[in-house]
């Protein structure tokens, strides 16, 4: 198992964590949804280079970098880090890791 699987499995499962706990904080259904769908998205992208399908990568990159750009302008809006600001370093770090091995994979 490579980076390239392990950092959108982890990011995926810490987004679909962070859904339910911004459902149960704060009461907010668009936390559960979103959260549920991208985290979902980013483990089936992972499952899919487990079955060797290389696209999976590229989708869990796209996958990432959006979320990125919106926990980044949620972080620049509310100025609170958590759970803006963690979310979107972690989601550096996977995308970082993702594009690497895009890079290796061509």
């Amino acid at each position: 198992m490579t980076l390239g699987i392990v950092a959108p499995l982890a990011y995926g499962i810490l987004a679909l964590i962070g859904g339910v706990i911004g459902y149960r904080q704060a009461n907010s259904k668009v936390s559960l949804i979103s959260g549920g769908i991208s985290g979902l998205i980013l483990i089936l992208a992972a499952f899919l280079q487990l079955q060797g399908q290389t696209w999976g990568l590229t989708l869990a990159a796209v996958v990432t970098a959006v979320l990125v750009i919106t926990f980044g302008f949620r972080l620049v809006k509310t100025r609170k880090f958590m759970p803006a600001g963690l979310m979107a370093i972690l989601g550096l770090v996977a995308l970082g890791t993702m594009v690497n091995q895009l890079v290796i994979l061509r």
